[in-house]
């Protein structure tokens, strides 16, 4: 096991890891420390969608430098990255125009299909109310339950790297960083543990407003049938910028207040993705304190299961996995840069999209 290093990144999930990937590619030696024997928070808790579309101003920018680095590491290590790009269902004329108007700006990433080319994507041949969509052309998708695993064990493998499981991070003193295993001489330590940072740094949490946001989510069975984009609903095109900032979202936000308040009271954004063993990864809920009840509520699961069954057309989705997501949450950022101290810094994302900027958060702010 390393005594020293270049980099020490605390946290082996998909921040942290992006982080030992930019420190290798500097030519840096890395030690990655993870307190749990194996990636178990927000990392494997997703959709495993990189929405890369669904971004605006800098998130984009990071979203597609993101998207160059998923697309290079899934030809070095076999990750599972895929381009199949998103799908955005629309199941009204409001929903429509939300696309109408972001294909309108963006023609190179955003591409209208019709009602019958969005069914023919749809196990069940979609709703019965489908009247159009886009396609989003830069989205990718990997499987979040072994992306992760797989991206841990391949910089293990690097020389100058070691990712080292079960060993908790106890502080650093400007020279070594102390952890449940020993210290560890390092030039440099990077903080990557997401919504736990008011565990090991509560004043930068608290000063940056850092809470923990709860999702509920569930894994339904094989629908019988391939879904291969990543699909987007109405509650989708209200919480990604690249559609909540047009001008029509406020109409689309008006009737969803009308019609569909039982999903806007838990926050929804109703999207799926199809793993490689046929099941669909459905959600989500939101729901955002300091400290959340670990408790879910079958209600919403509910509301979820429903939702999606209509928009994929078919009598009966059976869920047989439920679980909690939890993800760092910020007003006042969507992620967060920091140097509390010398050679200590800290790197966050602060809202739901650290699978799609993860890579591109450590290649622009990877500290000096």
């Amino acid at each position: 096991m390393n005594t020293a290093t270049d980099v020490l990144v605390v946290g082996a999930g998909v921040v942290g890891l992006a982080h030992a990937v930019e420190a290798l590619d500097r030519g840096l030696t890395v030690t990655v420390v993870e307190r749990d024997s194996r990636a178990v928070g927000a990392s494997i808790r997703n959709f495993g969608h990189a929405c890369v579309t669904g971004q605006t101003g800098d998130l984009a920018e990071l979203a597609h430098l993101a998207r160059e680095r998923w697309l290079d590491l899934d030809g070095r290590a076999g990750l599972g990255a895929r381009a199949t790009g998103g799908l955005a269902v629309a199941r009204h004329a409001t929903e429509l125009a939300v696309l109408e108007e972001l294909a309108a700006a963006r023609p190179g990433e955003v591409a209208l299909r019709t009602a019958d080319e969005v069914r023919s994507e749809l196990p069940g041949g979609g709703a019965d109310d489908v009247v159009g969509g886009a396609a989003l052309l830069a989205d990718l998708r990997v499987d979040p339950r072994v992306t992760v695993a797989r991206l841990a064990a391949w910089v293990d493998a690097q020389d100058g790297a070691e990712v080292r499981f079960g060993t908790a991070y106890l502080g650093f003193d400007g020279t070594r960083a102390h952890t449940s295993r020993g210290p560890i001489a390092a030039q440099r330590v990077i903080v990557c543990v997401g919504h736990d940072l008011d565990h090991l740094y509560p004043h930068l949490a608290e000063e940056h407003r850092v809470e923990r946001c709860a999702l509920q989510m569930a894994r339904a069975a094989d629908p019988g049938a391939v879904v291969t984009p990543a699909v987007l609903t109405a509650t989708s095109l209200l919480r990604y910028p690249a559609f909540a900032e047009t001008t029509s979202a406020a109409a689309l936000r008006t009737r969803m207040e009308a019609d569909r308040p039982d999903l806007l009271a838990i926050d929804a954004n109703v999207m799926f993705t199809q793993r490689p063993d046929g099941t669909l990864l459905i959600g989500d809920s939101h729901h955002t304190e300091r400290t959340v009840e670990p408790f879910l509520d079958e209600a919403v699961t509910e509301t979820l299961r429903a939702e999606t069954a209509r928009v994929l057309g078919v009598d009966r989705l059976r869920i047989i996995e439920r679980w909690q997501g939890v993800y760092a949450s910020s007003p006042l950022h969507p992620y967060l840069v920091a140097e509390p101290e010398e050679r200590l810094s800290v790197r966050i994302v602060t809202s739901g999209v650290g699978m799609t900027i993860a890579h591109g958060l450590a290649r622009r702010h990877f500290p000096n």
